[in-house]
């Protein structure tokens, strides 16, 4: 045969990154069109769980308790991966950011953004949304909040049901967040997402996340933290810290100029195309098992 294997080795760096952001949106799409609801699932298990607490009853490996166990054993083991490129909400900010920056170059105009400064404290406040959301299902009051979730609108505009009333501060939210996700990549992410939150507390294995060879690096560099969505820093090679707000989304590895960036198993460097299309197809076997 004269159909030769794709060898993604004897591509240039250009053309690896046109790949990888390829491979990405494609990944991102489906997942948008076809697997929406993970995320809700998975949330919904962890408000089953502090309700249950709460009213002292026992906690039943319900099919939402099912999800999150699974989907937190996939990033302990592969990193965020998920939050990267299978979460719909995810994606609708990537989009909308997408839109908003392609916007401003038709117009010739800088994109506005947030200033660091703030986005250092924005931060935390998932963190403040995870506890308050628990203590309500605690205390078994979340329900009287129904209608104030931006998630729920985004998951019933996504299924086609516009019946929206009585989520009017469902609404209000959903849409400043879109408003933020023009001006912060990864808005709702970083700052508000209660299951970002759950995700960034999970001990991850170093041996999948990304790492960089530090000794290797230009003076002064980082061109991978600027690239980052969470202006977060590469743990040195070797190190077997991970960092909880890393997306997965690989940006950085072909921001390198030097090309240092890998996963923490050096056999894998340079296959990083071949084990994302790995952690997808795993991802997808698990979620279609469950029945997502």
């Amino acid at each position: 045969s004269n159909v030769k294997k794709m060898d993604i080795h004897n591509l240039t760096a250009k053309d690896i990154k046109k790949l990888h952001i390829w491979l990405r949106a494609l990944i991102q799409v489906l997942y948008f069109l076809f697997i929406p609801s993970v995320y809700t699932a998975a949330f919904a298990g962890v408000k089953y769980i502090f309700t249950q607490i709460g009213a002292g009853e026992k906690v039943a490996m319900t099919s939402f308790v099912t999800v999150l166990v699974v989907i937190c054993i996939y990033t302990i083991l592969f990193g965020r991966f998920f939050c990267g490129f299978a979460c719909a909400f995810g994606t609708l900010g990537d989009g909308v950011h997408a839109l908003y920056v392609w916007i401003c170059k038709k117009m010739k105009k800088k994109p506005l953004q947030i200033a660091d400064a703030w986005t250092e404290k924005l931060c935390y406040l998932k963190y403040i949304v995870l506890a308050l959301i628990s203590i309500l299902c605690f205390a078994g009051v979340y329900s009287k909040a129904k209608g104030t979730s931006p998630w729920d609108v985004f998951s019933m505009l996504h299924a086609g049901n516009f019946k929206l009333g009585g989520y009017l501060v469902g609404i209000v939210l959903l849409v400043l967040i879109l408003v933020g996700m023009c001006f912060e990549e990864r808005f709702f992410c970083r700052n508000f997402c209660p299951m970002g939150a759950v995700f960034s507390l999970l001990p991850v294995f170093p041996f999948f996340a990304l790492h960089r060879d530090r000794e290797n690096c230009i003076k002064g560099c980082k061109a991978c933290t600027k690239k980052c969505p969470s202006n977060i820093g590469l743990p040195e090679d070797g190190s077997p810290k991970v960092e909880g707000d890393c997306f997965q989304c690989q940006k950085c590895i072909d921001t390198c100029p030097k090309g240092n960036i890998h996963t923490g198993v050096k056999g894998l460097r340079g296959n990083e195309f071949w084990f994302t299309i790995l952690r997808a197809v795993i991802l997808l076997i698990l979620l279609l098992w469950l029945g997502v």
